[in-house]
C-alpha cells in the first residue's frame, strides 16, 4: 500500500496529514491523560506500525504517556517511501502462535510485559482491545487483571465464545465515553484495594513490633 500511495506521488507528508485527521471520540484523550496522572504504566501493544501510532499521539500530546509502544517497525527510505516491516520475521523465527497472524503475537508481548511488572514489583493490568489478536492476550491475563474488549468487535466475540479460557474480569464498552468511565472505575477500585492492603500490613507490621514488647536492658560485661 506504501508503495502503492509513493507511485501516485503521494509524500510521507501527505500521510501524516491524513492520521492527524483520523476521527478519535473526544473522551478518548482525557481519558488517557487521567490514567496516566492516576500513577498508570500505559504501554501501546498494536499491530498497526511505529509511524502510525507515533504521528497520532504526538499530534494528540500523549506520547509521553506511554511508556512502551510494541508495534510493526518502519521507516522513511532514500526515496522518501514510508517502509513497514513484521514485528516478527516470520520466515526465519516464526512465533508459534496459531491465534495470533504470523507478523505478531499480543500474547507474546504481554508475557513479555508481565514478567517485567514482576521484577518491579507491579501487579494489575487492565487491557483494553478490539480486533482479533486481541484475544491472545487476553487469554494470558491472571486472576486479579482486567480486560476490556469493545463489545460487537472480534475480541468481544470470542472472549464471549471461550468464556471459560479467560482468567481476567471482562468489562466490556461500546464508546470512548463508556471507555473513559470504566477505565478510570476499576483504576480507582485497584487504588482503593492497594490502599486498604497497604494500610492492613502497616497495622499488622506495627502490632507485630509492639508485641515484643520493649527490649530488655543490656547486662554490663566486665572487661
Amino acid at each position: 500500500m506504501m508503495k502503492e500511495l509513493h507511485a501516485q506521488g503521494k509524500t510521507i507528508e501527505d500521510i501524516e496529514e491524513v492520521l492527524k485527521r483520523v476521527p478519535i471520540h473526544p473522551r478518548i484523550v482525557p481519558a488517557i491523560k487521567s490514567a496516566y496522572a492516576l500513577g498508570c504504566d500505559l504501554r501501546v501493544v498494536s499491530d498497526a506500525n511505529v509511524f502510525f501510532i507515533e504521528t497520532i499521539l504526538k499530534h494528540l500530546e500523549i506520547r509521553d504517556c506511554f511508556s512502551e509502544i510494541n508495534t510493526n517497525p518502519g521507516y522513511v527510505d532514500e526515496e522518501g517511501r514510508l517502509q513497514i516491516l513484521p514485528y516478527v520475521d516470520f520466515q526465519t523465527s516464526p512465533h508459534g502462535c496459531s491465534l495470533c497472524p504470523p507478523n505478531m503475537c499480543k500474547g507474546l508481548i504481554v508475557e513479555r510485559i508481565q514478567a517485567s511488572m514482576a521484577k518491579e514489583g507491579k501487579k494489575r493490568i487492565i487491557y483494553l482491545g478490539d480486533g482479533i489478536g486481541d484475544f491472545c492476550p487476553s487469554l494470558k491475563l491472571r486472576e486479579g487483571d482486567f480486560v476490556m474488549p469493545r463489545k460487537d468487535f472480534p475480541a468481544w466475540n470470542l472472549i464471549k465464545e471461550n468464556k471459560t479460557l479467560v482468567k481476567a474480569d471482562v468489562h466490556e464498552w461500546t464508546d470512548g465515553e463508556e471507555l473513559e468511565h470504566i477505565l478510570l472505575q476499576l483504576i480507582n477500585a485497584i487504588t482503593i484495594e492497594e490502599s486498604q492492603l497497604l494500610s492492613v500490613e502497616c497495622k499488622f507490621h506495627t502490632m507485630s513490633k509492639a508485641s515484643h514488647g520493649p527490649f530488655p536492658r543490656p547486662l554490663p560485661v566486665p572487661y
